[in-house]
């Protein structure tokens, strides 16, 4: 038997991505995952698909209990797929137009109590140094913890800054977000001052603003397991992952009286949906605060 035969739209549409769209390697993968899961469901060219095939599709996604996110994200991948057929490929028709996909069940961030994050950030303070770790180890964990909850960063934009990106005299950082959109951000008080005592006792002058003992930049991964590390000292007792210090952050703003494009222009949200979701958890807080202090609940 021969090599199967490529599919040319296919490799034409995966290379549009990855040249024109400067797609990442990870999108081109999932795109042609996406792609192929369709063709091995239904053997139809993309000429002849038809609205009723990815209805049936569609169906069988969900009858296999894949989750809605994930249908969605397919669908995605086939919706784009089919715009480049109608723009590039002279397809008269965009049979995906006519299909409808289930709502997504957003599900409420899980956020951290003020008290809690206070317990957290004072961890590193009260750890015994390890033989191994520099002397200045508990200074950093310190700086990074406060910098994640007082500014809300993603913690691949924590990993990526420079000491050049953090400016003492207005009280900011400079971030570089997805899709390589720079956003500055306040910084409080305690975050700068231990970013400074970190800095001071590190011999932190330029580069990379967070160093590992090898005196190189941190890495996503050592930073969520530092966090792991000071969160199995604490009295919390759900996961906690550095994207929830982001959850809380914005909550706790809001809560506060933060209007809700002031923490999207924070957070770096491209949509204001996106920010929204932080509006259900406040009032679910307030439901629940309500239920158990209220007479007449």
């Amino acid at each position: 038997m021969g090599a199967p035969k490529k599919d040319r739209l296919l490799e034409r549409f995966l290379q549009y991505q990855e040249v024109e769209r400067s797609a990442s390697p990870r999108t081109i993968i999932a795109y042609r995952r996406a792609l192929l899961r369709f063709k091995e469901f239904r053997d139809v060219s993309w000429h002849t698909a038809t609205a009723a095939d990815f209805r049936a599709y569609l169906l069988e996604c969900m009858k296999s209990g894949m989750a809605r996110s994930y249908v969605r994200l397919t669908f995605a991948a086939l919706r784009s797929f089919y715009r480049f057929l109608t723009e590039r490929a002279g397809f008269s028709e965009n049979p995906l137009k006519e299909v409808q996909l289930p709502k997504l069940e957003r599900k409420l961030p899980v956020v951290l109590s003020v008290t809690q994050v206070d317990e957290l950030l004072n961890q590193p303070a009260r750890a015994e140094r390890k033989n191994q770790a520099p002397v200045w180890a508990a200074a950093r964990d310190a700086a990074m913890l406060e910098l994640f909850y007082s500014s809300g960063l993603r913690l691949s934009e924590l990993v990526a800054l420079n000491v050049a990106d953090v400016d003492l005299y207005s009280e900011s950082v400079r971030v570089l977000g997805k899709g390589r959109k720079e956003r500055v951000v306040p910084v409080g008080t305690p975050a700068l001052e231990a970013i400074q005592r970190y800095r001071t006792q590190a011999t932190v002058h330029n580069g990379p603003l967070f160093l590992s003992k090898l005196r190189k930049r941190m890495t996503a991964r050592s930073v969520w397991m530092t966090l792991k590390k000071y969160l199995n000292e604490t009295t919390i007792q759900f996961p906690v992952t550095p994207h929830k210090l982001r959850h809380s952050f914005a909550t706790h703003l809001l809560e506060n009286g933060a209007d809700l494009r002031s923490v999207q222009t924070l957070l770096g949200h491209e949509s204001l949906s996106t920010t929204q979701i932080y509006t259900h958890v406040t009032v679910e807080r307030l439901k629940k605060a309500y239920d158990e202090a209220h007479p007449r609940a």
